[in-house]
């Protein structure tokens, strides 16, 4: 938060209220087409008395111009305050998330997706927001495990695989839910990176009926596929609106065919 100093910002208030008054009093002389003012050689009571309330109301304004200016340097101070305090619980709420995407529960990760979810959602500027998103992505980007099969010295690696896998999918899930809303309007992340490089995408991301108020699927934010696999997924963009981002970064050829595949009819 960056305020001038008070006496600083008085002057810089007075000055203003002066130049205001001054060429307001000026342009009605000049729209009234004043020729000039007539003089009294003495000073008579009702003069003297009218002076004395132009005195008084100068007085006045300028305690006014004083108050405008600390009750906005307050006005000031209580939003940083506020903000730094929505911040402070934010950093606090997401610390108890992420610990739980580390944790070795399925059901726990899940609680911790969801919560990070509900952080993004609920954070007080974009960059917070776009920490709780990159979070969720760098989970998908970790190393995937396939289902061992039913190998008999894999058993407790096969019965965890596929509540790890649900936890992967409820991102896929939130992501497409969260996208597909237009920009500005509650819980839509539109205007945030979403960074799938090297994902292992197996299941579905649905990104269909995505609108937009600027002509893009995906307004303001960037969206990167580079490397990464589809492996039995469906990705959808049926009846979005606009036209994708341009760029090699949006979806590599293969994944562009993929893509393709994804939304073709099943055979018969």
């Amino acid at each position: 938060m960056r305020l001038w100093r008070v006496g600083r910002a008085l002057v810089v208030t007075f000055a203003a209220a002066v130049l205001v008054a001054s060429g307001v009093f000026y342009g009605l002389v000049y729209l009234l087409d004043f020729q000039e003012i007539d003089s009294k050689a003495k000073l008579d009571a009702a003069t003297l008395f009218d002076l004395v309330k132009l005195s008084f109301g100068v007085v006045a304004g300028a305690g006014a111009l004083v108050a405008l200016v600390v009750a906005y340097r307050r006005q000031r101070v209580d939003e940083a305050g506020a903000h730094r305090e929505a911040t402070r619980l934010h950093t606090e709420r997401f610390s108890v998330a992420v610990d739980k995407l580390g944790s070795d529960s399925p059901a726990v990760r899940l609680g911790g997706v969801h919560a990070l979810a509900g952080l993004a959602d609920d954070a007080p500027d974009d960059s917070l927001r776009q920490t709780c998103i990159d979070v969720l992505c760098a989970y998908l980007q970790l190393p995937f495990t396939p289902d061992p099969g039913d190998d008999p010295a894999h058993q407790e690696e096969h019965h965890r695989y596929p509540a790890l896998r649900k936890v992967r999918h409820t991102i896929l899930r939130l992501i497409g839910d969260h996208y597909r809303r237009p920009k500005g309007a509650r819980r839509s992340w539109q205007g945030c990176d979403l960074d799938l490089t090297g994902v292992t995408i197996d299941g579905v991301l649905d990104f269909g009926g995505a609108v937009s108020s600027d002509g893009t699927v995906f307004s303001g934010g960037g969206m990167f596929f580079r490397d990464a696999a589809f492996s039995g997924s469906v990705v959808s963009f049926d009846n979005a609106t606009g036209s994708a981002p341009d760029g090699p970064d949006f979806l590599p050829p293969s994944a562009v065919l993929l893509l393709h595949r994804s939304l073709l009819p099943p055979p018969g």
